[in-house]
């Protein structure tokens, strides 16, 4: 009799350093291992997709379609994998059926074979136009069902999706457990499920954040899976994967086939083990087992991208409230799975309830197409009152949002022009247009520099060098670690740093050129009525008024972005507009007077 085969992807070149060291290493450092992977054995490796694609134009100063040809040239014969959001590819919203198409087609020239393709909201619309452009390229498309806890979600819930999704042609499926919310019981029962109503694949990917991961893979085994995902040791654990090396010697162990080599492996996974040292600065608090996931369902990233937020303003002692809202501001939204992009959305509304002392007093933008349709779908039932307080008279959408979105890519080729060298120029444009721009033009001008890694501390030293200090600010201490800077030569100035572990980038300009070009520089600060502020701190996306211009109550007068979401900053009186002190780009905290109104 056979042994049972169980075959497994390694996450060790996309979600393992995603998780740990914030999606931080560089191609150089993934070359070297790749002789050891490509022959060890896996049936995938997930090398792409996810937050590389950002990581690789905002810090490491790559070309992400230059590093997956590189590593497909490195691993000719091992499946290559990546993560797509759907409809929103690797940004923040939704792309135009041309754009997805595109980007499926030369994802699949450049290298991936297997497409891992999921809905924040598990809106089966939003998968169609991605499923079958991967089709269309001869590659392998897998469906996913992004898991999560409601009173909306069930196991008939996700083998509802998971037979729409057969209907549309997938090869796979993937449960895709993105906060360890997964429990064993639960495991089995889900995967017991889709292997007796459908004749797929079934995978198991399961972050090892509530310290369940390895038992719900042991409880999927026995129900029936048939591929899961795991990690190198040398990147496992936390909120990352089980490790690989385990996993292997357990199942052989128990008698199943994985395929794979231990020796193999431990040669990559010694490589591995030096990497990680290299990016010590990128190493998280949050990098442990944590089990008030459990209660809160708020993935790490997620919490630590919180806590900054409210540091920033001195707030930090508010997050046990933030975290009380988050639930419940989920649940007006119809229980939204808290995945990117609505983890972002649903954290940053809770963050403004909270800090303005009033629910809802401000709607992010985000939150208001969300209640209108834009995002597609809402799992459960929403707010009435809030839809209403937040759409207005605007129609609402009840079909694929994509529908309503004219194609986009000769407009946006257009828009990048000369700086873009190719269709993935273009593309990298449409995924982050600021941050592409950036790119491109450095790139044009020969001045490509990655953010500098710290040297390790020397033995015997406290480990503190020049580029590492703390600050107390409002009674609350940061360690800060300066990671790296954009040339002197540029006139507005990124520095990369990690604060309390977890990473951010600040945009600075010469305080001289900033108080020339905007009249800012230390600003007022709000006494009187008719004079605007905000509730958060963030950056000015755009002024919507001009000096004489009329306004009334209640119209907006400016947007902000905080937590990548915009949020329009309304008049509380009507009048007219006698100051603007703000400009496009300016970052600005609560109380600043940013536009009075007389």
């Amino acid at each position: 009799m056979s042994k049972r085969k169980i075959h497994i992807t390694d996450v060790i070149l996309r979600d393992a350093h995603q998780s740990l060291i914030a999606t931080r290493m560089r191609t150089e450092d993934m070359l070297p291992a790749c002789e050891w992977l490509d022959k060890a054995g896996y049936w995938s490796l997930e090398c792409w997709g996810g937050a590389t694609f950002d990581a690789c134009v905002r810090f490491l100063k790559e070309d992400p379609w230059a590093r997956l040809r590189q590593l497909k040239k490195a691993l000719p014969n091992t499946r290559l994998q990546m993560l797509l959001r759907g409809q929103n590819l690797l940004g923040y919203r939704h792309y135009a059926d041309d754009v997805v198409e595109a980007f499926c087609q030369k994802a699949a020239e450049n290298g991936i074979d297997v497409f891992r393709i999921f809905d924040a909201m598990n809106d089966v619309r939003n998968l169609e136009t991605s499923i079958k452009a991967v089709k269309k390229a001869g590659k392998h498309a897998q469906g996913t069902l992004c898991y999560t806890i409601s009173p909306v979600h069930d196991t008939q819930t996700f083998l509802d999706q998971a037979k729409a999704m057969a209907d549309m042609g997938i090869d796979s499926i993937a449960i895709k457990d993105m906060a360890g919310l997964l429990t064993p019981s639960a495991t089995a029962e889900l995967v017991s499920a889709l292997k007796k109503n459908l004749d797929l694949p079934v995978f198991l990917h399961s972050h090892y954040t509530s310290g369940m991961a390895t038992m719900c893979q042991w409880a999927a085994l026995d129900a029936g899976v048939d591929h899961i995902d795991t990690a190198l040791s040398a990147f496992a654990g936390g909120t990352s994967h089980p490790p690989t090396e385990s996993v292997v010697a357990a199942l052989h162990d128990a008698g199943y086939e994985t395929g794979l080599d231990l020796e193999l492996l431990e040669h990559a996974n010694r490589h591995f083990r030096d990497v990680r040292k290299k990016y010590h600065q990128f190493e998280s608090e949050y990098n442990g087992v944590d089990t008030a996931v459990l209660l809160s369902q708020v993935p790490g990233g997620m919490m630590s991208n919180l806590a900054n937020q409210l540091k920033e303003q001195g707030a930090l002692e508010k997050i046990r409230e933030v975290f009380i809202e988050i639930p419940k501001v989920r649940a007006d939204l119809g229980y939204p799975p808290l995945v990117t992009p609505t983890s972002q959305l649903v954290g940053a509304q809770a963050v403004a309830n909270v800090l303005t002392g009033k629910r809802y007093e401000t709607i992010t933008n985000e939150v208001k197409k969300y209640l209108q349709g834009w995002y597609g779908k809402a799992p459960g039932e929403i707010d009435k009152d809030l839809q209403r307080r937040a759409v207005g008279n605007e129609e609402l959408i009840d079909e694929r949002p994509a529908n309503l979105l004219p194609n986009e890519f000769h407009k946006l080729k257009a828009q990048i022009g000369d700086l873009a060298e190719s269709e993935e120029d273009v593309l990298t444009f449409a995924m982050f247009p600021d941050q592409a721009r950036t790119y491109l033009e450095q790139r044009q001008a020969g001045t490509l520099q990655p953010e500098p890694l710290e040297p390790l501390p020397s033995a015997g030293s406290s480990g503190n060098i020049s580029t590492e200090f703390k600050i107390t600010v409002h009674g609350e201490s940061y360690d800060v670690h300066v990671t790296g800077a954009s040339p002197t030569s540029e006139t507005k100035r990124r520095f990369y740093m990690t604060i309390d572990g977890v990473p951010e980038e600040i945009s600075l300009e010469s305080l001289g050129e900033f108080q020339k070009s905007s009249g800012a520089g230390k600003r007022e600060k709000v006494t009187k009525e008719g004079q605007v502020t905000t509730t958060m701190p963030g950056n000015i996306v755009d002024v919507l008024v001009k000096e004489g211009e009329e306004v009334a109550a209640g119209d907006p007068v400016l947007v902000i972005e905080a937590m990548k979401m915009e949020t329009e900053i309304k008049a509380a009186v009507s009048g007219k507009v006698t100051a603007v002190h703000i400009q496009k780009g300016d970052r600005v905290t609560p109380g600043d007077v940013l536009v009075e109104i007389g």
